[in-house]
């Protein structure tokens, strides 16, 4: 069925594109972006005053299965995503098992392929079973498909390890994705190491827990020639070295999450174990290292990693909670809220940050809307205001930190593989 999406604001940075302008969609691609199209068509969608994109390339997603479908699954995690706009996720392999070898990449991919309501691309593990002792098959984890490697929720301590995974992966040309933790200096901590840490009579967690391992993944990566992407940045540190490290030619890119661009650690002053994410809540200097971080292109991209958990596993004391918070629902909400209501970025670079940044940087030919391409789109109300509530939900979690915030935008048609995969 033929799709024409009609007088919508169309914002697609890789063809620099932001003008009013029709989308028709003929069998499952994008056939003409052009003023005017007159056709007959299945359906028309008039987008007048809303915003046409791309469909959101969510690089950091824990869709939990196989192992936690207590937590999330491959369909409710995908039927999230297309509510929040993302047509695309990279399933992160901290799963039980962990995704560390073609067997279990396969098991996975059945999974998807039975399931999943938009794309799920998957990221294998480094190491076997995520313990950082052994690298695992990369090259057979390459020949199943998966993008990236990452152990992440764990960091690497073994720097020849990391080396040796680095020079692997380069020579497969699969990314790597590090998750920069030394747990050595986190020492256990729950909350941002300062006077908030202080008042909640709590552990804290160093900056420099990120930054040092930020310094030396990056640095692993040169000398093994090899790019490497930076997970969940959260502090100014971690900026600055990652601009230091472009300024001399370094293939590094870099993520950063909407908690991270718009609260702060005076949140989890009530003991909102929402608020207890890994890396934690930092300082308000912190948030607006990452905002210009985002407005300078130092970070590439804005990704929601995605961390459901039970109602077991975070309604019980701050100390013993699990780490994270949902997002696939609030992402681009957020984003339009924090970041181009206050102008920090304007429409083009923030969905650049969305979709063309993430499809180059795993090699996707995904992310734009140029003719021929898979007709992955998403129409949004930027203006409509909502509060974030428990029971609009559709991932299988609750654990959000934006609950009760009103937030602007609302995703209206979600478009994945040229057919309405979520209509509001």
């Amino acid at each position: 069925m033929a799709i024409l999406i009609k007088n919508g604001r169309v914002v697609d940075p890789a063809n620099k594109i932001d003008d009013i302008q029709d989308i028709l969609i003929e069998q499952s691609k994008i056939s003409r972006v052009a003023q005017g199209i007159k056709v007959k068509a299945g359906e028309i969608i008039d987008a007048t005053d809303k915003v046409v994109m791309p469909g959101i390339i969510d690089m950091h997603v824990h869709l939990r299965e196989p192992g936690r479908e207590d937590k999330e699954t491959i369909l409710t995690g995908t039927s999230a995503a297309l509510k929040g706009g993302i047509t695309s996720c990279l399933a992160m392999p901290n799963t039980q098992p962990a995704i560390d070898c073609a067997e279990n990449v396969r098991l996975l991919r059945d999974i998807i392929k039975k399931t999943a309501k938009a794309n799920v691309f998957i990221a294998g593990a480094i190491t076997k079973a995520r313990q950082g002792q052994e690298i695992t098959d990369i090259n057979s984890l390459k020949n199943e498909g998966v993008l990236a490697i990452t152990d992440d929720g764990s960091s690497i301590d073994c720097d020849e390890l990391l080396l040796e995974a680095f020079k692997i992966a380069k020579a497969n040309k699969v990314l790597v994705i590090c998750h920069s933790e030394d747990k050595l200096l986190t020492r256990g901590g729950v909350v941002n190491l300062g006077i908030v840490s202080t008042c909640m009579g709590l552990r804290g967690i160093t900056k420099e827990s990120e930054y040092k391992r930020v310094q030396r993944d990056i640095q692993l990566a040169k000398r093994a020639s090899a790019s490497v992407h930076i997970a969940h940045i959260s502090c100014g540190e971690s900026v600055d070295i990652i601009a230091k490290a472009k300024q001399q030619g370094l293939e590094v890119t870099a993520e950063t999450a909407p908690h991270y661009f718009s609260l702060t650690e005076e949140q989890a002053l009530g003991y909102d174990t929402n608020m207890k994410i890994n890396p934690p809540l930092r300082s308000k200097d912190d948030v607006a290292a990452i905002r210009q971080g985002l407005k300078d292109g130092i970070i590439d991209v804005i990704a929601s990693d995605h961390a459901p958990h039970t109602e077991n596993e975070k309604d019980i004391e701050f100390e013993h909670a699990a780490f994270g918070t949902i997002g696939l629902e609030t992402e681009l909400a957020v984003a339009i809220t924090e970041l181009v209501q206050t102008e920090t970025l304007g429409w083009l670079d923030l969905v650049s940050k969305l979709t063309t940044n993430p499809a180059r940087i795993l090699g996707l030919d995904k992310g734009d809307l140029s003719i021929g391409k898979d007709a992955d789109i998403i129409i949004v109300d930027p203006y409509q205001e909502w509060v974030v509530s428990k029971d609009t939900f559709l991932s299988k979690s609750r654990n959000c930190a934006f609950l009760g915030s009103k937030l602007n935008g609302v995703v209206e048609y979600t478009i994945c593989n040229g057919k309405i995969a979520y209509k509001k």
